[in-house]
């Protein structure tokens, strides 16, 4: 992998020895430990070279640890974050923490819930660390798009901001958690001297993680072994806009390097950043890719077919992926474990968000992705830790 932090940013990421410091460390927690982003964190923070290291990691999640996340050296807390007295048992006694990396969220039914829950649950993490943890300096925040275009209620009904975002456009007139977490990390600030901030805006996420909310690549890629083990064509379950479009994407390993990037550098704190890869693609392109990773029949898009959105084409697939799992002796999971084909129908019904990078790179962060490389490399994990066949 190449990283960000050699050679470009220069004396600001020195390693510690050279900057005179003996046997620094920072100790980063990682709530949501488990999801896309969260797993790239466990696999990056503990590496020897990586800026403001050596890290020392808690990993914070609410199941117990999946075998495709214990080869990370990270010490796991299996915690949930929304119960305030496990939290406070849990949490409380890492008084050696610096660094909280925010990468959870909780769905309900409407967006005030969603406000209420994400919020109680920051709270709670920041109840029990701030009182406890003198050397608590900064805290990532993890939001997305949807800070520009508002939430999935919303869409439709509020106007969103004009693309390409741009972090410094005023909020939307709409409930939105990103929103609430935002001010909870403001207001915590604002109450400990020294402490800083950073908020993190990717676009649709391209991550290893079976266990995430929102994972469109790992939807696409469970369809794409149906399909191979059905032995029928690939075809493409969006619409002719999100066929013909650009499209931009974040690479999980990406935010976690802006992050730690904020983390460590001046430069990154106390604001928020968009953070894609640099580059923009068509899903026609990229959907050829993910045929031949499958070795299964690659299917144009044909542009007056009905649409039929991902989650009707797979709602009764539950016994074929059961087929599969058994066939493949691949890890035990259950399709709605390793799918959430609502959000890939969303992300592939209209027209992709385009956003700025402008910002991180007038601050000083250079790190981008090759995006078809991106979709490479999570279908190479899928595979290696025996998710798909």
């Amino acid at each position: 992998m190449s990283w960000w932090w050699k050679g470009a940013l220069g004396a600001a990421l020195k390693k510690p020895e050279e900057n005179g410091v003996q046997n620094p460390q920072n100790v980063g927690l990682i709530i949501g430990v488990t999801g896309i982003v969260g797993n790239s964190l466990a696999e990056i923070l503990p590496v020897s070279d990586t800026p403001g290291g050596p890290w020392k990691v808690y990993g914070v999640a609410r199941r117990p640890r999946p075998s495709w996340n214990a080869d990370h050296p990270v010490h796991y807390i299996q915690c949930d974050v929304s119960d305030p007295k496990d939290t406070q048992t849990k949490l409380s006694p890492l008084n050696d923490v610096t660094h909280i990396f925010w990468v959870t969220w909780a769905n309900r039914p409407t967006e005030a819930e969603c406000c209420k829950i994400n919020g109680s649950m920051l709270e709670n993490v920041l109840d029990a660390l701030m009182p406890n943890a003198p050397n608590l300096t900064h805290i990532c925040i993890q939001t997305g798009h949807k800070h520009y275009i508002g939430p999935f209620e919303a869409f439709g009904k509020i106007k969103p901001h004009d693309t390409p975002f741009i972090e410094d456009v005023p909020r939307l007139d709409a409930p939105n958690f990103y929103y609430t977490l935002e001010d909870i990390a403001f207001e915590a600030c604002k109450k400990k001297e020294g402490m800083t901030w950073s908020v993190h805006r990717p676009a649709v996420i391209f991550g290893f993680s079976p266990y995430s909310m929102m994972n469109m690549l790992d939807s696409l890629i469970v369809y794409a072994a149906i399909c191979k083990h059905e032995n029928v064509p690939l075809k493409f379950p969006g619409t002719k806009t999100a066929w013909n479009c650009y499209f931009v994407a974040s690479d999980a390993d990406l935010i976690a390097e802006q992050q730690i990037w904020c983390s460590v550098d001046p430069n990154g704190k106390n604001e928020a950043f968009n953070c894609s890869n640099g580059d923009v693609f068509k899903w026609k392109h990229l959907w050829k890719v993910l045929a031949e990773k499958f070795d299964v029949e690659y299917e144009e898009l044909d542009e007056n077919q009905e649409y039929v959105s991902l989650a009707e084409r797979m709602k009764d697939k539950g016994p074929v992926w059961d087929e599969i799992v058994k066939k493949n002796n691949l890890t035990p999971t259950k399709l709605e474990e390793v799918a959430t084909f609502w959000f890939a129908d969303l992300m592939l019904y209209g027209e992709c968000m385009l956003d700025s990078m402008n910002k991180s790179k007038e601050h000083g962060f250079f790190g981008f992705r090759n995006s078809q490389n991106s979709l490479i490399s999570v279908i190479d994990k899928m595979k290696a830790h025996k998710i798909v066949p």
